[in-house]
């Protein structure tokens, strides 16, 4: 399948603003581990996902990652081409945590999209005002939310991502999820493994009591 089956409000594209699209957006493979995007400086273009998954995060000044959302098949990267809103710039990085393919319209392109087709400007829009409820959850979360019932979520969902119990992630990693110190997550995963609801070995987490994790969380 095409660009056309992916990219949001085609069907609602004049035949000359498809064929700008089809003609200049590039198909691209971004392999596990690769960095896509980097700051508001890096204005690459936007990504349109057909298949893999992407984490966007943000980094401090002193290297600390926390993920604010991820992407999946036909999801849309606004951010990557950030530079085409002139009031709104995210130092936020994108990469792939598995191997991806996608599209990648330039920048300048979807702007002049945008400027020309109503569809598209309100669908901006629309996923704008979705990356930002996004984010607010997420600082509702840091600020609000105890870290166990935070770690035992990030578990629960990563088990259901990978489509198993048993993930195979280090307590760094996990630290950049959520935006802490890799000590305060092996700490709180000893915690866990203690009451019998994960077991450690080395780079991987076991669930082993999915039903005590899913309580902890409500």
């Amino acid at each position: 399948m095409g660009l056309e089956e992916y990219f949001p409000v085609w069907n609602q594209l004049t035949s000359g603003e498809r064929e700008l699209l089809l003609g200049t957006a590039v198909k691209r493979t971004a392999p596990k581990g690769a960095l896509l995007h980097s700051g508001s400086a890096d204005c690459v273009g936007l990504f349109v996902l057909r298949s893999g998954q992407l984490r966007a995060f943000i980094l401090s000044d002193e290297g600390k990652e926390i993920t604010i959302y991820r992407l999946f098949e036909r999801d849309v990267c606004l951010f990557s081409a950030s530079c085409m809103m002139k009031n709104i710039q995210f130092d936020v990085d994108v990469e792939a945590e598995k191997d991806t393919e996608m599209w990648v319209v330039p920048a300048d392109v979807y702007k002049r999209l945008m400027d020309g087709s109503l569809a598209v400007a309100n669908y901006t829009n629309q996923l704008m005002a979705s990356r930002f409820s996004e984010v607010m959850w997420l600082v509702e979360q840091i600020m609000w939310k105890s870290f166990d019932k935070r770690l035992a979520e990030f578990l629960l969902e990563e088990s259901a991502l990978n489509d198993g119990n048993t993930l195979k992630i280090t307590h760094e990693k996990i630290a950049s999820h959520l935006g802490t110190a890799r000590e305060v997550v092996t700490r709180m995963l000893r915690y866990f493994q203690s009451e019998g609801m994960v077991s450690l070995a080395r780079g991987t987490v076991e669930l082993t009591d999915r039903k005590r994790l899913q309580a902890l969380v409500k």
